[in-house]
């Protein structure tokens, strides 16, 4: 301090305000690393307490291990369809990519669709013939089957102005039990 003495006012001045403004941006430096450290402490209490609550919950951790697998099962349909180039977007245009990633999510769907339509087919049959039908069975049937379809065949077109008949999502099986069930493991059964 007793070097500002030497110096003229105007630069004396200008030295004080450097500092102060250098004290200021510590001060606010600190507080943000502390807050910064508040919040990932509060950030991995909050993931212990999850981890412990998952570890000692089982229905929930056969619920999410179920949620995982569906997601998997889902992503893993979705690259098979998608096999050209091995999945991968050459192309560095962002429209171009969307579009991609479009058009293999319309026909991953198309795919599943019409796969859900041979199961219900299927299970309609199965019903005329007098089986019956276990939803608890039907919960287990997953839409993403990949053995009956040849990417690289023959497609005819010549169906092409052949009009389907009309779709009926109605099947003979009644779900209620498995819904009741699954509203219940998920604690939305119950009334507040």
């Amino acid at each position: 301090m007793a070097e500002l003495r030497d110096y003229k006012p105007v630069k004396r001045l200008a030295l004080v305000a450097c500092l102060t403004h250098k004290a200021r941006m510590r001060v606010r430096d600190d507080l943000a690393t502390k807050f910064c450290k508040r919040v990932a402490m509060k950030i991995k209490k909050a993931k212990a307490e999850l981890l412990l609550r998952y570890l000692s919950d089982t229905p929930l951790r056969w619920r999410v291990t179920a949620a995982t697998n569906k997601v998997e099962s889902s992503n893993r349909f979705s690259q098979w369809i998608g096999f050209g180039n091995r999945g991968v977007i050459a192309d560095n245009d962002p429209i171009e990519q969307e579009k991609a990633m479009k058009f293999n999510a319309l026909l991953t769907n198309a795919v599943i669709f019409h796969n859900s339509l041979d199961i219900a087919e299927i299970v309609r049959q199965l019903l005329e013939e007098g089986w019956e039908i276990d939803p608890e069975d039907l919960a287990h049937i997953s839409p993403y089957l990949t053995e009956h379809i040849n990417r690289f065949g023959e497609y005819s077109t010549h169906e092409l102005g052949v009009e389907p008949d009309a779709y009926d999502p109605k099947l003979d099986v009644d779900l209620t039990p498995q819904r009741e069930q699954d509203l219940a493991a998920a604690g939305l059964g119950q009334a507040a």
